[in-house]
């Protein structure tokens, strides 16, 4: 009976130990040991982007900021502030960082989307600050805001003081949460491949935008030349739109709701953007790479 008992009991510490290694493998995998983060800028690369972006951006309300990369699955890869602590930033926009890089990973496209006449033969790259006309009420992607969750269980696990370090409790999950203004763009790597998206978040949603914009351009994730987007500009292919005008009634909304309708205004376009507070010139952001 001795020996019975003590056979299940080893049997039970290696299935343990088996479960324990096999859930150590899988996380280690996640954050970049065999996965796709592994190919992404870190943590300490992704500091240095910010805080150069931050040196060269003058709009907005001049906020420290947070910014996350992800990767092409949606594992957040990265996540940094650019102030002397957590505190410095708005707390509430490390997780809206995370929701933006997700957001324009999740809904940007590169060639190989093309495939038996279908798809995007050059691409196709859609910036958050893309979204906000089209979800307005009325307008064509109405509700996508509510589509994909954030998971609440990967945003907010603790330690808190680990928030923004190399060991923020979001890498190595899936974030989830689909954003609608201005602040996260996909990554395209050399040859214009799509390898994931970064969000930044902390101040105007303008200004998001903008330093979301010289973060993917310092690091060298932006070789979106040719990749087809909606600003009009090749140089700027998913670039911010400022074309929303006053609804015709003066209210906003027409109460017909026609295309590129919104709350706020009429987008001519179907992808505008409101201004904000000491809105930025997108026209000046770097032009993307080949």
């Amino acid at each position: 009976m001795f020996y019975k008992r003590f056979v299940c009991y080893v049997a039970a510490l290696v299935a343990a130990s088996c479960t324990i290694a096999l859930a150590q493998a899988q996380g280690n995998s996640a954050e970049g040991g065999g996965s796709n983060c592994g190919n992404l800028p870190n943590k300490a690369a992704l500091h240095r982007a910010l805080v150069s972006a931050l040196s060269a951006e003058n709009s907005g309300l001049n906020n420290q900021m947070w910014a996350t990369i992800v990767d092409r699955d949606g594992n957040v890869c990265a996540v940094a502030f650019s102030g002397m602590n957590r505190g410095a930033e708005w707390p509430g926009s490390r997780v809206i960082s995370a929701q933006k890089a997700n957001t324009a990973n999740a809904f940007s496209l590169d060639s190989s989307s093309s495939s038996s006449g279908k798809g995007q033969a050059a691409g196709l790259a859609l910036s958050t600050a893309n979204l906000f006309t089209a979800v307005q009420p009325g307008g064509s992607l109405f509700g996508l805001q509510e589509s994909n969750p954030v998971d609440t269980s990967v945003a907010y696990k603790g330690p808190s003081p680990d928030y923004g370090t190399a060991n923020d409790p979001m890498v190595g999950s899936k974030i989830g949460g689909v954003n609608v203004f201005g602040g996260g763009l996909a990554l395209y790597a050399t040859n214009r491949v799509i390898v994931g998206g970064v969000g930044v978040s902390g101040d105007t949603s303008c200004t998001d935008h903008d330093v979301a914009w010289r973060v993917r351009h310092n690091l060298g994730l932006d070789h979106l030349l040719g990749v087809g987007g909606v600003s009009g500009d090749a140089n700027h292919p998913d670039n911010i739109i400022y074309d929303i005008v006053a609804n015709p009634d003066g209210t906003g909304d027409t109460g017909e709701s026609p295309a590129g309708s919104g709350g706020v205004g009429t987008s001519p376009s179907g992808f505008g953007h409101p201004k904000c507070l000491n809105t930025g010139n997108p026209a000046a952001l770097p032009v993307v790479q080949p």
